[in-house]
Parts: C-alpha cells; structure tokens; sequence
C-alpha cells in the first residue's frame, strides 16, 4: 500500500505553476484567434460569393 505520489498533477513551485498557467492561457488565446480567423475567413468567401451573383 505504499503509493507514490503523482508529480504530474501538480505544481509544486511558483514558477512552474506560473508556466502551467501562462501555457495554458496561451494555449486558449490561440484556439480563439484561429476561430476568429476562421471566422473572418468564411463571412469573407460569403461576401465573395455574393458578389460574384450580381
């Protein structure tokens, strides 16, 4: 019954629980500016098509 304890789930310095949580912010930053991008990028192939009717 002697379990080692799991370093993986936790930080266990300020500074690596800085990076845990700067990675991650940067990490959803990124996930919502290319849904942005995406975004942008079909409302422009819309407009695009709509043009090209007239």
């Amino acid at each position: 019954m002697n379990r080692k304890p799991d370093h993986t789930t936790g930080a266990k310095t300020p500074a690596s629980s800085r990076e845990a949580r700067l990675k991650a912010a940067l990490k959803a930053n990124l996930a919502r500016r290319k849904k942005q991008a995406r975004a942008r990028a079909a409302d422009e192939t819309v407009h695009t098509n709509d043009n090209d009717k007239a």
